[in-house]
């Protein structure tokens, strides 16, 4: 069974663990610094909330389900589908977009490949 980590993200009074393989969170909190760093850079109005990365850990037993788990790969489609539908064409966005699917195309392939050694 592969390691996995979850990061701990605020969006106001919300909570959300975002499920990663170990070998990959530190790539989505450094996405995540950088989204904060120039999301406030765009110019369009349609900029996506961001929630804030505030904590890691390595194992999650979740008690109460007021706070969901959502897999990573699930959640970086998610960033993708915000970004991509913001109506701006300039930097930052066309840079951010670009990581965002770097790491999406990473756990796309760390996936498949974990399906392929069940």
């Amino acid at each position: 069974m592969p390691k996995m980590r979850y990061g701990l993200l605020k969006l106001g009074a919300e909570l959300e663990f975002v499920e990663m393989p170990a070998t990959h969170m530190y790539q989505l909190t450094a996405l995540n610094r950088r989204l904060h760093k120039e999301v406030d850079k765009l110019t369009a109005e349609d900029r996506p909330q961001l929630p804030k990365m505030i904590a890691e850990c390595d194992q999650l037993e979740v008690i109460d389900n007021a706070c969901p788990v959502t897999g990573g790969l699930d959640y970086i489609n998610r960033l993708e589908k915000e970004f991509s539908s913001i109506k701006e064409t300039a930097y930052p966005l066309i840079s951010l977009l670009t990581e965002i699917r770097a790491l999406q195309a990473q756990l796309e392939q760390w996936y498949e490949e974990e399906l392929d050694q069940v």
